[in-house]
């Protein structure tokens, strides 16, 4: 960590001219001033009276990194985190990156010059190696999106096994041409596509990578993804999606085509959001928990916080449903839950 020291260096100025900056004496040249700020910005310097301040000094505020908020997922998530919060006298402050690995950086300062008294991160953008070093100045836990070599601590579920018996459910019900769509290179959306390629192989299905999507978000996506692949020569019999919004995009789009869902091509969720008890046929879905997801990251941060507990690696897994509707079982078959 830079010192007072480093900074009159790099400015080429005595320590005494230094402290004379940070503490306004009046009798310092512009110009000299100048230099001591870009010193100090460039070796990301917090002076030592003012970070001994903040250290003794709570903000009773967490700051809650989510891509996006249109994301019905994010805005569930938060809301659970914003319950124990509230109880606990502390206040989020939601901080939207969408997707933007600058603007993340830009967030992770908040930890660093102590504006927040920790930091939640539902997803990330940024290689690991650039994030976990902010762990340095404050507590940081992972919450759904998750890294497998940190000592940050993980609140999460099992995407691999629950996205494995997702796509086994297409399959037990006969459907061997099965096309999967996923977010972007993250570690959970990796291991989605992992579980649906698992299920394929272990069925003896061969996997068909142009009927693998990525990059597909919301309803809009789904939209186009159902156009492509209702348009393929030999098209796919059901998909597995990483996301209800996904879902209910190709379900819409499947209708505006007069294709019957389940029976021309069944599609299956990811979340169990409201959405998949809306849409016609009732979607077939991945139940996350999600309330709980939040609950329990914020409960792990304010351990942190309140009784000042040493932040450690742990892992908390959640358990997921399978909860089966209309969107991949036939009429005569299908089943509520």
């Amino acid at each position: 960590m830079a010192t007072i020291a480093d900074v009159a260096k790099r400015a080429g100025l005595s320590r005494a001219t230094v402290s004379r900056v940070l503490n306004n004496h009046p009798n310092v040249t512009e110009d000299k001033k100048r230099l001591v700020r870009e010193a100090m910005e460039s070796l990301k310097y917090v002076p030592n009276t003012t970070a001994q301040r903040l250290r003794n000094q709570r903000t009773d505020t967490i700051a809650i990194l989510v891509p996006v908020l249109t994301n019905p997922f994010f805005a569930y998530l938060l809301e659970a985190m914003d319950m124990v919060a509230t109880k606990n006298h502390l206040q989020l402050l939601i901080c939207q990156t969408r997707y933007s690995k600058q603007k993340e950086m830009d967030f992770l300062e908040l930890l660093r010059t102590k504006q927040v008294d920790g930091l939640i991160l539902t997803s990330y953008e940024n290689e690991w190696k650039k994030i976990e070093p902010y762990s340095a100045f404050g507590p940081m836990v992972l919450c759904n999106e998750y890294e497998r070599n940190t000592k940050v601590p993980i609140i999460r579920m099992d995407q691999f096994e629950a996205s494995y018996i997702g796509t086994r459910h297409l399959i037990e019900q006969g459907h061997i041409r099965i096309a999967c769509t996923c977010g972007d290179k993250s570690n959970l959306a990796k291991d989605r596509q992992a579980g649906y390629r698992k299920a394929l192989v272990e069925a003896g299905i061969s996997v068909q990578e142009d009927w693998i999507f990525s990059n597909v978000f919301d309803i809009e996506d789904g939209k186009r993804v159902l156009r492509t692949i209702m348009n393929l020569k030999e098209a796919p019999t059901a998909v597995f999606t990483g996301s209800d919004q996904v879902a209910a995009g190709m379900i819409m789009a499947a209708k505006a085509l007069g294709k019957n869902v389940p029976d021309d091509i069944a599609i299956i969720g990811f979340d169990d959001q409201p959405i998949a008890r809306v849409v016609e046929p009732a979607l077939t879905t991945i139940r996350q928990p999600i309330e709980e997801l939040g609950k329990t990251a914020m409960e792990v941060m304010i351990d942190f916080i309140a009784f000042k507990k040493e932040v450690n690696h742990q892992e908390i897994l959640l358990p997921y449903d399978l909860v089966i509707r209309d969107s991949t079982m036939s009429k005569l078959k299908s089943i509520s839950i």
